[in-house]
């Protein structure tokens, strides 16, 4: 499992929120759900994409830093990066009629809830189902430890022109979000991590991608191969001197080199690896830790509780016992 990989298996959507919203100007959305991923795919017509730049919000969460307004096309892609705040709407000036809230709770501005008002069929919303505005909406609920790591290394909002890459996904989620069918969940979820692999795929290649250094370091025919195995076979009882082996070169370049494009020693990141492994697994599975000590490299669950409690600052079963 390569980083890319890595940053939707850990976990891989499980009960995505996926709709088509369809409107008809004036509109205007805020949302505050927190959500550590979501993906806007303009559909038709056009919308704007606004972080917050004044006064903290009625959640008060502080505005979102480091990006500016975004105008969205027919065929561009938009994905932002939790938990900031932001408003999506057809012009930058109209005041926002709904709030998104986390668990997707919908509500007025005042407060009051929306009480269904805008449901518009199976998996779509707005206020008018023939609007000149459509867009597919998927959001991540929930972040796991693996994705966590690497979703940091992203910018708060990235965006894909039509021109720079067309979405091949389109037409099959346009027929599947407003399907109602037995298992439709899962196909929705698997859907939304294909469009989402492919899109950062496609923005990480672009000449001008300012990529994290975990993904140019894939590049890299030494560091990218040790990334592979550690990421592969993190149980392997791997040491500086076993991985430089297998990469062909001494245990001193393989250390200068590592830490320089991924930014950490080889020790270090797999030790990381292991305990985000770990981490997700204690949140989705039911293995004793003494199992789960053994799937990602330690050789019982006392040595995995004392890693895990120096890096998280709680035990393992403390850790589970809080996210379930």
């Amino acid at each position: 499992m390569d980083a890319l990989a890595g940053l939707l298996e850990g976990p891989r959507a499980r009960g995505a929120f996926m709709i088509r919203a369809c409107f008809e100007p004036p509109w205007a959305i805020r949302v505050e759900d927190r959500a550590p991923l979501t993906v806007m795919l303009m559909i038709r017509g056009t919308a704007w994409i606004l972080p917050d730049t004044g006064e903290r919000s009625e959640m008060g969460v502080p505005p979102a830093e480091g990006w500016g307004r975004v105008r969205l096309a027919p065929g561009d892609l938009a994905i932002a990066r939790g938990p900031d705040p932001y408003t999506c709407a057809d012009d930058p000036g109209t005041t926002p009629q709904a709030l998104i809230l986390p668990g997707q709770e919908c509500r007025y501005p005042d407060g009051r809830s929306l009480n269904g008002s805008m449901d518009l069929g199976v998996r779509t919303w707005g206020d008018r189902l023939d609007g000149s505005a459509v867009m597919l909406i998927g959001t991540y609920p929930m972040q796991g430890e693996i994705s966590g790591r690497l979703l940091d290394a992203l910018p708060p909002l990235i965006t894909l022109t039509s021109d720079v890459w067309q979405c091949p996904l389109t037409p099959l989620l346009l027929e599947e979000v407003v399907r109602d069918e037995p298992g439709q969940e899962v196909v929705l979820d698997r859907l939304l991590d294909l469009l989402v692999i492919a899109a950062l795929r496609a923005w990480f290649s672009r000449p001008d991608a300012e990529a994290p250094a975990w993904y140019r370091a894939l590049a890299d025919p030494v560091v990218g191969r040790v990334l592979r195995l550690v990421q592969d076979d993190p149980a392997h009882p791997w040491t500086v001197a076993s991985l430089a082996a297998k990469a062909g070169v001494s245990r001193a370049a393989l250390a200068r080199r590592f830490t320089d494009l991924v930014g950490e020693p080889p020790m270090s990141y797999l030790t990381g690896w292991r305990l985000a492994l770990a981490a997700d697994r204690l949140r989705t599975s039911d293995d004793t830790i003494a199992a789960i000590a053994r799937q990602v490299g330690y050789g019982s669950a006392f040595a995995l509780s004392s890693a895990f409690k120096r890096v998280y600052g709680v035990s393992p079963q403390e850790h589970r016992t809080r996210v379930a």
